[in-house]
């Protein structure tokens, strides 16, 4: 199956992206994962963005917080898609984050999610894979049927018991 890379800057990110590693484990997508940062390790990074296509990577998803060059990076250096993840920051609650990643110049395009939103990367880019691949579109429409019937037993649990004993419950 097609690969995914997921790059954080820090460890620090390693919570929000096990979110992402998570998902795509959901849907049975190979990944690899790794910290890596464009401005204290380039000639680093620069060869993993350059190579990963030839590893079998389709689609980078990359977090970052505060100054969050590392998707924009990555999209200018790697051909395929590329998922940006705003990481929460203590300074500014990763709106910095968000508009480094989203504010791409023309013809370098990063996908961005919401902060710190690692599912819906990974669910993104399953997306975009499953457009090749039907067994992976397929696990996709089975779990938005998952979503839809965990909101409609909540939905009738809410009914049964009445909002005050709901509440009790959860």
């Amino acid at each position: 199956m097609a690969k995914v890379g997921i790059l954080m800057g820090s460890d620090s990110d390693l919570p929000v992206m096990k979110k992402a590693a998570d998902m795509l484990e959901k849907f049975g997508i190979e990944y690899e994962m790794t910290i890596i940062s464009a401005h204290r390790m380039p000639d680093v990074f620069v060869d993993y963005a350059t190579k990963a296509e030839e590893r079998g990577v389709e689609v980078i998803i990359a977090g970052a917080g505060g100054a969050a060059h590392l998707p924009g990076m990555c999209a200018a250096l790697f051909d395929l898609p590329v998922i940006g993840i705003p990481i929460h920051t203590k300074s500014l609650g990763g709106v910095d984050s968000l508009y480094s990643i989203v504010q791409m110049p023309s013809g370098i395009p990063v996908a961005t999610v919401a902060i710190d939103g690692a599912a819906n990367a990974a669910i993104l880019a399953a997306k975009m894979l499953s457009i090749s691949d039907k067994d992976l579109r397929a696990k996709l429409k089975d779990y938005k049927k998952e979503m839809k019937d965990g909101v409609m037993a909540k939905a009738e649990k809410l009914d049964k018991l009445g909002h005050d004993k709901y509440i009790e419950q959860m």
